[in-house]
């Protein structure tokens, strides 16, 4: 799944186009390296985000394609925020 897509199913950004836009500014890396929008992202994997002065660093645990608000939680593990 894209790494944008992956960002808004999972709720931790609200929209997608945020996520595009987070992505091409360099505030997402992915494994510790830059990561674009369209990045394959899968289980075990570690997203960084910078928004201003909030770093939120997590560990993803599943990828669906969609998931209700009460899911969205469990899709990943908050290692450091």
């Amino acid at each position: 799944m894209r790494l944008d897509k992956y960002l808004k199913v999972s709720r931790v950004i609200k929209r997608r186009t945020v996520a595009n836009e987070a992505c091409d500014a360099g505030r997402v890396t992915l494994n510790g390296r830059p990561a674009k929008a369209s990045a394959e992202i899968k289980e075990g994997d570690i997203v960084k985000i910078s928004f201003g002065n909030s770093v939120t660093i997590f560990e993803v645990l599943s990828v669906k394609e969609t998931a209700r608000k009460e899911e969205a939680g469990l899709m990943y593990r908050v290692i450091d925020s």
